[in-house]
């Protein structure tokens, strides 16, 4: 059995329908199994799956190891890992576009978690479940770019503590349709899961928070190279964010609104969208000092921006 605890910070709605957020890896049967079940606790109580979060509750999920009889731990699997740093309680990594950061069901195998329990041995913190091992924060498959990765609980509480309080800096660099005329801006727009196409986020009013800072790096014919920073990191934030100010992702196979193309074959030979997470600032876990890290920008990023130069 293993336990959760979330702290809400906007999320309202159907008890259901928030866990459901909360714990992606997990089906809605298997959600409603859980709170039936009585393994979930609101401020202390249990309640029905219809129950009304007013968004500042405290939940406790208690969870049966179940994916564990159904299927299997993640195995440690050989890796080449592009480490920018490690000490004795963390690890930040540079990951490539294409590597899914941790397994889920019906995919155990060839993440980054499976290539940091080999290189660990295992060493990892307990994460927020037996699928994340490590993971404090999470980037998408196609994003490259800097996380950092809790070698042990402590450590783990520490950096998720800063991610909560937006203490930890994340700032991108993007290549986005269109140009975008404002030197710099913030987006400021609620996300929840697309209720349409659950592979999908959009904004909506009962959404959760989300907002996104952007400055203008470089303007093309038809592009525009952008540095952002999340305030919060919400599942595809950037992605939404900037399909709902009308310039997506280049790239991007989800969020691009049947745009297809700019400046010949460049988009065709995207494998997904142009995003790469290149700064992280943290403060340590241990020693309380402030560190800065910084990726330089994959060679396919490079090339795409060679060709509209």
């Amino acid at each position: 059995m293993t336990k959760e605890k979330f702290q809400l910070e906007g999320q309202a709605g159907r008890l259901d329908k928030v866990l459901t957020d909360l714990l992606p890896g997990e089906s809605r049967s298997t959600i409603q199994k859980i709170i039936k079940d009585g393994l979930v606790s609101v401020n202390g109580q249990e309640q029905k799956a219809n129950f009304k979060l007013k968004g500042d509750e405290t939940l406790l999920v208690a969870r049966r190891n179940l994916a564990v009889e159904e299927d299997s731990l993640p195995e440690p699997e050989a890796m080449d890992l592009d480490i920018i740093y490690e000490d004795e309680d963390i690890l930040v990594i540079n990951k490539p576009a294409g590597l899914v950061v941790h397994p889920s069901k019906g995919h155990l195998k060839g993440t980054l978690v499976n290539g940091l329990l080999h290189y660990l041995n295992g060493n990892l913190s307990t994460g927020s479940d037996f699928y994340r091992p490590g993971i404090v924060h999470r980037i998408d498959k196609d994003t490259s770019g800097l996380l950092v990765v809790a070698k042990h609980n402590a450590a783990h509480q520490a950096l998720a503590d800063q991610l909560l309080n937006h203490d930890m800096r994340r700032s991108y660099i993007a290549l986005v349709h269109g140009q975008v005329k404002a030197p710099q801006g913030t987006i400021e727009a609620p996300l929840q899961r697309d209720p349409a196409n659950r592979l999908r986020w959009t904004v909506a009013k009962e959404g959760k928070y989300a907002l996104t800072r952007f400055q203008v790096m470089e303007n093309f014919e038809n592009a525009t190279l952008l540095d952002l920073e999340l305030e919060t990191g919400r599942t595809h934030q950037i992605r939404v964010h900037l399909e709902f100010i009308g310039h997506p992702l280049v790239g991007d196979p989800v969020y691009r609104k049947g745009l297809d193309h700019i400046k010949g074959s460049l988009v065709h030979d995207m494998t997904g969208q142009l995003l790469h997470a290149y700064a992280l600032k943290l403060q340590h876990p241990r020693s309380g000092e402030w560190l800065e890290f910084k990726a330089p920008l994959p060679r396919r990023f490079e090339e795409a921006l060679d060709q509209l130069r």
